[in-house]
């Protein structure tokens, strides 16, 4: 185990702010893990553990204790007649993964594709886009209990998976770390063409498209609303959507709809979770006077994503707090709906 010391976080996230780590250990194998949980429990110290860094907000006091970062890495496959079996490290860069299932000819995450981060985190959110989950396609996920350091295998169903929940970031917070996740996608499976956007980009064409038609379908609609990661884009200096699309019961829904009728304006919205209705948070932001664009000091949105809070050119932590709390009152005050936050939040 490789231990440093006061080594900055920042660089290590997507948003590119926050202060520094008491100690940083980059753990490439299990044993790694379990020699940097020793550390922690005998130093006493806090242990946070950082994957791709695509979606946290680091404060600007930084981590007093130890950061773990995850670069288990390894790909391998198990193929059957009709499904390949992916068993994959959580260090591995989840678009990698991506590519490399949909150049196997396999369904099930294609639509997943451009999104920054590693396989490890994907369970914990139960990352979906475009109509697609990772919950549909996991089989199973590797864990190591924090306390015992037992390594443990969770099955599709005991991660108890929601939407953009699971066990990982409920119950079972700051209990486990995932080590790695297996997979089963579809061999020659048909691309998952149902989201309006995709419906749209493949509008008049004469042939249905591939897997890799709709990969690259995908990269770049999300490129084009800057949520493609590129360095030197400053709409990519995010953590991406910064706020989950609120679900409403039937009730808060008609409140909404009277609200948004007073106006002269409707609510866009879809079936979501049974009795209860998904609906679109840029539609919130939009219309509570924060647009694409938006500045606010030296964070604001991105010009090509409402959702996305950006740091224009060396924020703070604190910036970025400060706009997250507008936009939630505005919202809260305008619509009554409260907006949660995607990233996790280190350190405050």
């Amino acid at each position: 185990m490789l231990l440093q010391e006061n080594v900055p976080l920042a660089p290590l996230t997507t948003l590119k702010v926050g202060g520094p780590a008491r100690y940083l250990v980059t753990a490439r194998t299990k044993t790694d893990v379990s020699e940097a949980l020793e550390f922690s429990y005998s130093r006493n110290v806090p242990l946070f553990v950082l994957g791709g860094g695509s979606n946290v907000l680091i404060a600007d006091t930084g981590w007093p204790g130890l950061v773990l970062a995850i670069a288990i890495a390894g790909i391998q496959e198990k193929g059957t007649k009709d499904h390949v079996v992916f068993e994959v490290g959580a260090g591995e860069e989840w678009d990698k993964f991506v590519a490399c299932a949909v150049a196997r000819n396999c369904a099930g995450i294609e639509c997943l594709s451009g999104i920054p981060g590693t396989v490890g985190g994907t369970p914990v959110q139960n990352v979906g886009a475009y109509g697609q989950e990772v919950s549909e396609t996991i089989e199973s996920v590797l864990a190591m209990n924090r306390i015992t350091g037992k390594v443990q295998e969770f099955s599709n169903q005991a991660c108890g998976f929601a939407y953009r929940t699971s066990i990982f970031n409920t119950s079972g917070r700051d209990t486990f770390i995932i080590l790695g996740a297996t997979y089963s996608l579809a061999l020659g499976g048909v691309p998952h063409i149902e989201y309006a956007d995709l419906k749209k980009y493949f509008a008049g064409w004469n042939l249905p498209p591939t897997l890799t038609d709709t990969r690259d379908a995908v990269r770049n609609i999300r490129a084009s609303k800057g949520m493609l990661i590129s360095p030197h884009d400053e709409d990519c200096r995010s953590a991406g959507s910064f706020f989950k699309n609120p679900v409403l019961s039937d009730k808060q829904f008609r409140e909404l709809s009277a609200r948004a009728a007073e106006k002269k304006l409707q609510i866009p919205a879809y079936p979501a979770l049974e009795s209860q209705r998904k609906i679109s948070a840029a539609w919130l932001l939009e219309h509570s006077g924060f647009g694409r664009g938006f500045d606010h000091g030296r964070v604001g949105l991105s010009r090509k994503h409402a959702l996305a809070i950006v740091n224009r050119a060396s924020a703070t932590a604190a910036d970025v707090l400060a706009l997250k709390n507008l936009i939630q009152e505005r919202v809260e005050d305008l619509w009554g709906v409260s907006l949660q936050p995607e990233p996790v939040f280190v350190g405050f």
